[in-house]
């Protein structure tokens, strides 16, 4: 039986331990073996150490398995089967070639962040994305924070701090991750001053609701559900008819946002930026992660006055987008503003694909997986988009099945290298090839038979 007094002392431990690792630093080997000695002295307390086990190679063996698990990056690729194209839980878009070229060229080294090269003087870091978001937009002026919920909290802490914001009642929504509406408006200092009733509001409840002390008008897309039957919303023309009108600027959230018309890829269609810029909303706020399929960030386009504001207010600094991510933000708006967005955006790949050619790659797929002795066969599916847009919007799309699939399949692949995250129905692990890019078949098939 283990008692405690045949535990090793930190100190012996450390001593076999440098014996295999030699090149760890001091510190580190202590706080390891540390941990291990602690783990074994609680597994001898509760009865649960081994009875027999030779102690000091038993810690050796747990402090290497430790330190490599510490010495190892948390954060690692995934390959998304799931179908879900803007997964969050799997990081939103996946960047495309330019954006991460961009990112790689730009954080290795010095740049032009902040400074004018012609002029040889302190310069903007928003003129590098300022121009291509007006281009592409419409609008008169724009500016780039860290994601949506900022920009809208910054929009609302410039604008409307002790004064009254006019919501219908059914947008005053949770976006996500506990994302309130009312609370933002309630922690950014405005007011939230609801109108209508869930299901419909007219222009005439904004109209009289506004007062000396109404501050914005503000629609909010309602991109992660949708009202069905008998239901209306002002229009955000009309909104911004009103506004001008009685002299109230209006905010448009478009939550994830697209530059793209999506009807054409067989969903319904998405309000785009310019649509909202051209309806006359006086500033419109967007995700660079989602629809766009760029990296996160927050950004607002609309009046150059109103947008100045916000440049100007001290959350601006605090908020504001670093070096990398404007790079990668510039190469993906570089894509739209060359007409190759559904080419070279992974996201809009993974949209654009048409359901022959999916089914042709599972095809080939099922058959690559056979002849590895999988069980594999090709079936139908369904994609989503994700990401709190076009919600209950499905995409028909081809995957391979692997029969029987259980849990533990699943986790091998979650857990494996790289990390696979396929979709359980029925008894069959589901590997949608709708999110899966043809350059990452070969990593796909080889996880698959590995973990069977």
């Amino acid at each position: 039986m283990i008692t405690p007094r045949d535990i090793p002392s930190v100190d012996r431990l450390m001593t076999a331990m440098r014996a295999q690792i030699a090149d760890a630093p001091h510190a580190l080997l202590r706080d390891v073996a540390r941990a291990e000695i602690t783990a074994l002295r609680e597994e001898v307390q509760r009865g649960a150490a081994p009875p027999d086990a030779d102690l000091l190679d038993l810690l050796v063996g747990r402090a290497a398995a430790r330190l490599a698990r510490d010495l190892t990056p948390s954060l690692l690729p995934v390959i998304n089967a799931s179908g879900v194209i803007i997964q969050t839980n799997l990081g939103r878009a996946p960047l495309s070639a330019g954006a991460l070229e961009a990112m790689a060229r730009v954080g290795a080294g010095y740049s032009n962040l902040e400074y004018d090269l012609e002029a040889g003087e302190r310069g903007s870091r928003s003129v590098h994305l300022e121009s291509l978001l007006r281009r592409l937009s419409g609008a008169e002026a724009a500016l780039a924070v860290n994601n949506n919920a900022a920009a809208i909290y910054l929009a609302l802490s410039a604008l409307a701090v002790g004064r009254e914001v006019i919501v219908s009642r059914g947008q005053a929504v949770e976006i996500g991750g506990g994302f309130r509406i009312p609370d933002v408006l309630r922690q950014s200092g405005a007011e939230l001053r609801e109108v209508g009733t869930t299901n419909r509001t007219y222009v005439g409840d904004y109209a009289a609701a506004i007062s000396e002390r109404t501050a914005l008008l503000m629609r909010i897309h309602t991109s992660n559900f949708r009202l069905m039957g008998f239901v209306h919303e002002t229009g955000l023309a009309e909104m911004a008819e009103l506004g001008r009108a009685r002299g109230v600027p209006v905010l448009d959230d478009l939550g994830s946002g697209t530059l793209l018309a999506t009807s054409p890829y067989g969903l319904t269609a998405e309000p785009t930026v310019q649509e909202s810029v051209a309806a006359g909303a006086d500033l419109v706020t967007f995700s660079g992660d989602k629809l766009l399929g760029g990296p996160q960030a927050g950004l607002i386009v609309g009046r150059r006055d109103l947008v100045e504001r916000l440049r100007r207010h001290p959350l601006a600094r605090a908020l504001r987008v670093d070096k990398t991510t404007i790079a990668g933000l510039e190469a993906t708006l570089l894509s739209y503003l060359r007409g190759r967005a559904a080419e070279e955006i992974p996201i809009w790949r993974m949209i654009a694909a048409p359901l022959e050619g999916l089914r042709a790659r599972a095809e080939a797929m099922a058959a690559r997986l056979a002849m590895g002795g999988a069980a594999a066969t090709v079936t139908g599916c369904a994609s989503a988009v994700g990401g709190g847009s076009l919600p209950g919007e499905i995409l028909p799309s081809a995957g391979v099945a692997i029969s029987p699939g259980g849990d533990a399949l699943s986790r091998r692949l979650r857990t494996g290298a790289p990390a696979v995250v396929g979709r359980l129905s029925e008894g069959q692990l589901i590997f949608d090839l709708r999110t899966v890019l043809p350059e990452q078949e070969a990593a796909l098939e080889g996880a698959i038979l590995a973990a069977l």
